[in-house]
């Protein structure tokens, strides 16, 4: 499974991706963030959590850099958003998207467990 960002024409990335861009451009490429590491912009850590979701949940908002080594013009970046691996986080560490097969406990709360059943990518401190 990939972490799919969106480049548009005018260079501009896009997290999740978007069928249009800027000026109603369409996707030129698509970058898998599963395959980059991010840097932690800041985090939280949510208490009061929907059924089925950890307690405490720690959520970050991360920045990959995919721009070439040594450049540092800032317009190759996308952020995201997602939960942490671990409680121990601290802004400013390196992390990589890891792929899990449940953010969620399926089973729990009153909806069909078939439709809360979600994966998705998790930010790991490395």
């Amino acid at each position: 499974m990939t972490m799919e960002a969106y480049r548009y024409e005018d260079g501009s990335i896009s997290y999740p991706g978007h069928p249009r861009g800027p000026g109603g451009t369409e996707p030129v490429e698509t970058i898998d963030l599963s395959e980059h590491t991010a840097e932690v912009i800041t985090w939280t850590e949510s208490t009061a959590t929907p059924p089925g979701v950890r307690e405490p949940n720690t959520l970050a908002i991360v920045e990959f850099d995919l721009g070439e080594a040594g450049s540092s013009d800032g317009d190759e970046t996308v952020r995201a958003i997602g939960q942490v691996t671990t409680d121990e986080i601290e802004t400013g560490e390196a992390v990589r998207p890891v792929h899990v097969d449940e953010l969620r406990e399926p089973g729990a709360g009153i909806r069909e467990p078939e439709s809360q059943d979600w994966d998705g990518y998790r930010f790991e401190p490395i």
